[in-house]
């Protein structure tokens, strides 16, 4: 018999005890928050990988180790051998809790499911029943130590317990496992945060008392009792009426906050951590960046980010999508959100299939028992009809809108229509010489950056940014803070240019705006960038956004549908006040009507019923892939050496978020470290520029670089 502390875990030299102890120690605790049994939460956590006990396993992990022809060893298989110390009432848990916590059981995309295996590979139980008699007994004795009462198991028990398995998993009906979700949760923050598992700190309620201490006239929502007993709410107040504090007081347990942008998440991220700062809420930041925002942080604090059980966590509607489409760690997700307060902020702001997307979240959190605050300053009327459907109309929403003669009060931009931006090169000499900050507002990154090109030249000496989404994210980081606390309380002329990530919960206030016409719903949300602060002092006073016309051609006018273009230009004032009580006819009338995008064939929840069979799991989702969210990462030629040598908090500094479209077939070299980035030239990044995609082709690559 082997000496417990020798029989590992993982490769680097993990005790397989001690993982057992710690994946249990947290398994507890998101069942007690669940509401499951926290005995039979510590047993499936202890069994879940016992098979790595396995003489066979064992071997794997020798660095000498060469896989043979063939060779397949599932340790949740060699696992399910040790059942029959469980009682009847236990099995059917614990066996979703370790049968599938790495594989789907069928359809698994390598074809290592239980179920595949089976079908696939007839010699399965006896290629994982090899040496059974030489490690069943080390196996006894860890169980043992974590105080599981044992006895002898013969070869004949457990094969009997394999094959109830696999009956098992032939008989799942529709639905997910939330036991599943509990192990899979518990595994993964316990592997992350080996050796340091602070459990303590896990489904803290957060202490919102803070943003009921805030009143004010200048933002009426905070003089409205947010005390409403029904469980949802959709909020309807322009930019500054106090939107977020509304919100974060109609929640009563812990929160996820969505907006649209990771420029956005960022700064409610650094804006609720700052306001909860005397309590002792844990507010999280999940984006593939979100470690950069805790450079000075704790080890742990870093890594929880992606985490179960946070007070608050802030992140993007595209973060939850794998509920929508049941990849890989659904039902982990599933049980950090069951029952939660989600707060989707401008939920307006994307393209038909993501607005498809987030609907079908909003139809599931609701499922699972959350409590969903929904907040916006430009909606159609008609999505505002579909959302209260979905949440059971008004008997179960809270819907909260200002009345008349205080949307009054939030009247501040005079719009004026142009043809060019050329032709407003006065309006902008006036305000610099007004000594004003100016933004500039473009629909594409490489429009911004020639206007920004066109900038350098024309004002050399006014202090000027661009700011974007393809920028290496150290660069990123530092444009937006730069943003917010030098360029947003500058006493003197500067410009900065910009693209859509300025339009949703960036606090900035500007004097004058030039901008793309964009769809009203996100053009209104790019002038509450302008006269946003509000005093009774400034209420009453206006300041100009000018709305350049739109291409003429579809192609042109991307990101955007050329028709919606067309109609926001031809509705919108010109040389007039935009008054906020006008906004929803103005809304209403560039979209009278929206065809929602049917996304049911691709969807795992549809008419209240899921549609994937238990203990399965998508490997990906075809549709998400299409929308090519910022998908993958590059990395600057002349930082290759480095990044491939450095921590992956450093490598994360010095990638630039793009599309696979952009880069995924245009023969780059890419980088087999960290998120393995593709290598762009040196040409193609600037610092000041951003990504420059004319050059991210391989003939720019420096020669030089091959013979150092």
């Amino acid at each position: 018999m082997r000496d417990v502390n020798e029989i590992l875990a993982k490769s680097e030299g993990t005790p397989l005890l001690r993982h057992l102890q710690e994946v249990a120690q947290i398994a507890v605790v998101v069942a007690r928050n669940l509401g499951l049994d926290e005995a039979i939460a510590y047993k499936g956590a202890v069994f879940h990988d016992i098979g790595k006990a396995s003489t066979v396993f064992q071997q794997t992990l020798n660095e000498s180790w060469q896989r043979p022809p063939g060779f397949v060893f599932r340790h949740e298989i060699a696992s399910l051998f040790f059942l029959s110390l469980l009682s009847d009432e236990e099995k059917a848990p614990v066996t979703e809790m370790i049968v599938a916590h790495h594989k789907s059981i069928y359809m698994d995309a390598g074809e290592k499911g239980i179920l595949d295996l089976i079908e696939n590979c007839p010699d399965t139980l006896e290629a994982h029943l090899k040496g059974f008699e030489e490690w069943v007994d080390d196996a006894l004795l860890l169980l043992n130590r974590l105080s599981i009462k044992t006895q002898s198991i013969t070869r004949r028990q457990a094969e009997d317990g394999f094959w109830e398995v696999v009956e098992y998993c032939e008989a799942r009906q529709y639905g997910y496992s939330l036991w599943k979700g509990v192990l899979m949760a518990a595994d993964h923050l316990a592997s992350a945060l080996e050796g340091n598992t602070p459990t303590h700190g896990l489904f803290k309620q957060p202490d919102l008392r803070y943003y009921a201490s805030r009143q004010s006239s200048l933002y009426p929502l905070s003089l409205i009792s947010a005390d409403d007993r029904r469980p949802h709410t959709i909020v309807t107040a322009p930019t500054g009426a106090g939107k977020t504090d509304f919100l974060l007081r109609r929640a009563k347990g812990r929160v996820f906050y969505t907006l649209p942008f990771q420029a956005s998440i960022n700064a409610m991220y650094e804006r609720i951590k700052d306001d909860l700062k005397d309590t002792d809420a844990d507010v999280r930041l999940l984006h593939a960046s979100s470690s950069l925002r805790l450079e000075k942080g704790k080890l742990e604090e870093t890594i929880l980010q992606r985490h179960i059980g946070a007070s608050v966590k802030v992140l993007t509607p595209h973060q939850l999508a794998a509920i929508v489409f049941a990849t890989k760690g659904y039902e982990a997700l599933i049980a950090d959100l069951k029952g939660c307060d989600v707060i989707l902020d401008e939920i307006h702001t994307y393209s038909e299939t993501t607005q498809a997307i987030v609907l079908k979240i909003v139809e599931i959190l609701a499922s699972l028992g959350c409590s969903l605050h929904i907040g916006t300053a430009t909606m159609p009327s008609v999505l505002y009809a579909r959302l209260l459907e979905l949440l059971g109309g008004a008997s179960n929403v809270c819907e909260i809108k200002l009345p008349d003669n205080e949307l009054d009060r939030f009247d501040r931009h005079i719009v004026h229509k142009a043809n060019s931006f050329d032709e407003l090169k006065n309006v902008v000499d006036e305000a610099i010489t007004a000594r004003q900050k100016i933004l500039l507002v473009c629909n594409r990154v490489k429009r911004a950056q020639e206007l920004f090109g066109i900038i350098q030249d024309a004002y050399p000496s006014v202090p000027k940014m661009l700011v974007h989404s393809r920028f290496k994210r150290k660069d990123r980081n530092r444009l937006e803070n730069d943003l917010r606390l030098v360029y947003n309380d500058a006493d003197y002329a500067c410009i900065v240019v910009s693209t859509q990530v300025v339009e949703v919960s960036l606090d900035i206030s500007f004097d004058l705006m030039i901008t793309d016409c964009a769809p009203i719903d996100a053009l209104i949300q790019r002038f509450g960038r302008i006269n946003r602060r509000r005093t009774e002092a400034t209420v009453g006073h206006y300041k100009p956004v000018y709305v350049l016309r739109p291409p003429e051609k579809a192609e042109d006018a991307k990101p955007y549908c050329l028709d919606v273009l067309q109609r926001t230009f031809e509705v919108i004032p010109d040389n007039e006040l935009m008054r906020e009580r006008d906004v929803r006819q103005i809304i209403d009338a560039v979209y009278p009507d929206i065809q929602f995008v049917n996304i049911d064939l691709n969807s795992v929840f549809n008419n209240g019923q899921w549609q994937l069979k238990e203990l399965w799991h998508n490997p990906k989702s075809a549709l998400l892939e299409t929308l090519d969210i910022d998908s993958v990462t590059c990395i600057d030629e002349y930082d290759r050496e480095y990044y491939d040598r450095t921590t992956c908090g450093e490598q994360a500094l010095l990638e630039i978020p793009v599309s696979y479209r952009a880069v995924g077939h245009s023969g780059l070299d890419r980088s087999s470290c960290g998120s393995k980035p593709f290598v762009v030239p040196h040409k193609a990044y600037d610092e000041e520029a951003g990504y420059l995609s004319d050059f991210a082709k391989p003939e720019h690559y420096d020669n030089s670089l091959q013979f150092l």
